[in-house]
């Protein structure tokens, strides 16, 4: 596994063959790009995902290890923490839709989460955005505390 940029680690699982073409895919997207990827992603206890949003739809998966904590904040303004984990009240798959802000971490009881992404249209870092805490928190000022804790950029 090598370290992902936005926390944790990761190690490429899947690349579909099959190609859309950029003509088919909404402006957002930088190129041509395969049907699916997926990834293995591991977090340890004291890291976490910085918040980040994707052009794609992106299904996390559970593996292993304790409960992991997904924060959303949707264009609406509103915020979401999932639990993925095997335990009562928790989902073993959860989708974050393209374009929302999330960021992840392993649960206070936990000390490490061992998850999977699957990414459609797939992932390619020319789509990937890290957000700033400060611009941030101009779209969820109630959000702010949270968003200083998961940002690893503050401008």
């Amino acid at each position: 596994m090598q370290p992902h940029p936005e926390g944790g680690y990761f190690t490429s699982s899947y690349h579909a063959s099959l190609l859309l073409p950029v003509t088919v895919l909404p402006s957002n997207y930088h190129g041509d790009r395969p049907v699916s990827t997926a990834i293995y992603y591991l977090v340890e206890k004291g890291d976490f995902s910085s918040f980040h949003r994707i052009a794609s739809d992106e299904c996390w998966h559970f593996y292993a290890g304790g409960p992991l904590w997904i924060h959303a904040l949707a264009m609406d303004g509103s915020y979401t923490r999932t639990t993925l984990g095997p335990g009562e009240g928790m989902v073993f798959q959860h989708v974050v839709k393209a374009g929302t802000w999330f960021a992840s971490e392993p649960a206070i009881e936990s000390d490490f989460s061992f998850v999977g992404c699957t990414v459609s249209p797939g992932f390619h870092f020319d789509e990937f955005e890290m957000a700033t805490s400060a611009v941030l928190i101009t779209q969820f000022p109630a959000q702010a505390s949270l968003i200083n804790r998961l940002c690893r950029s503050p401008l």
